[in-house]
C-alpha cells in the first residue's frame, strides 16, 4: 500500500470513528447510559454492530471517549481564556473563565451534555480516564478560586471546595435551561459573576459574612 493509500486509509478511519462519536454523544445526550445501546449507535451510524469493534472494544470504550472529549473541550477554552487574560484583574479572570465554559458547554451541546450526564458506567464506576480528566479540570478552578481569595474577590473565610462545587454546578446545570437567543453567553457570564463575587446587592462579596450578616 502506498503512503498515499495509508493517508486516505487512516482519514477514512478517523472519520467513521468520530462520527461514531458524534452520534454516541447525541444518544447518550437524550437517552442516558442505560438506554443508549450499541446496536443503536451502529443503526445510527448506518453500519453494522459488529462494525463497531473495528474502532472500539466495547460500548464502555466508547462512552469513555465522549465524556473524556466532553470535559476536555471545555477544559481547553477555560485555559486558554485564563492564558489571555493573565494580566487582568481577577474578577475579570473569572468572568472570562464563566465565559468560556459557557461557550464551550453550549457549543459543543452533545459531548458536553453527555460528559455533564454521564456519571456512572453501568454497574462499574467511572474509568480512572474519566476521573482524571474531570480532576484535572477541576484543578483549574481550584488555582482560580485560590488566587480570587487571595486577592479578596471572594472571602478567604468560605471553602474553596464548596465555591467550586457550587460555581461549576450552577455553570453545568444551564445545560436545563439555557437556549440560544434567549440569553447571551457574554451577559449570562458578567450576571455569574456578579453574583459570584459581588452578590445581589453589589456591595460585598456573595460568601462574605457581612454580607450573611446583613440579609438577616
Amino acid at each position: 500500500m502506498s503512503a498515499v493509500e495509508k493517508q486516505a486509509v487512516s482519514q477514512s478511519e478517523g472519520g467513521s470513528r468520530r462520527l461514531i462519536l458524534d452520534t454516541a454523544a447525541r444518544l447518550l445526550r437524550s437517552g442516558g447510559y442505560h438506554q443508549t445501546t450499541l446496536r443503536e449507535i451502529a443503526e445510527a451510524v448506518g453500519i453494522r454492530k459488529a462494525s463497531l469493534y473495528y474502532h472500539f472494544a466495547s460500548k464502555e470504550e466508547i462512552v469513555e471517549a465522549v465524556v473524556n472529549d466532553g470535559v476536555r473541550f471545555v477544559h481547553e477554552a477555560v485555559v486558554a481564556a485564563l492564558a489571555a487574560t493573565e494580566s487582568a484583574a481577577p474578577r475579570k479572570r473569572l468572568e472570562a473563565a464563566i465565559g468560556a465554559h459557557l461557550t464551550a458547554l453550549h457549543g459543543n451541546s452533545d459531548y458536553t451534555s453527555a460528559s455533564i450526564k454521564v456519571f456512572t458506567f453501568g454497574e462499574n464506576p467511572a474509568p480512572e480516564s474519566v476521573r482524571g480528566v474531570r480532576r484535572v479540570y477541576e484543578d483549574v478552578w481550584r488555582g482560580l478560586i485560590a488566587e480570587l481569595q487571595a486577592a479578596g474577590t471572594l472571602s478567604a473565610r468560605r471553602s474553596p471546595d464548596a465555591l467550586r462545587l457550587f460555581l461549576l454546578g450552577a455553570l453545568n446545570g444551564s445545560i436545563d435551561w439555557y437556549r440560544p437567543g434567549r440569553f447571551d453567553v457574554a451577559a449570562l457570564a458578567a450576571e455569574f459573576t456578579a453574583l459570584i463575587a459581588h452578590g445581589e446587592q453589589g456591595d460585598a462579596a456573595l460568601f462574605d459574612a457581612d454580607a450573611s450578616s446583613a440579609s438577616r
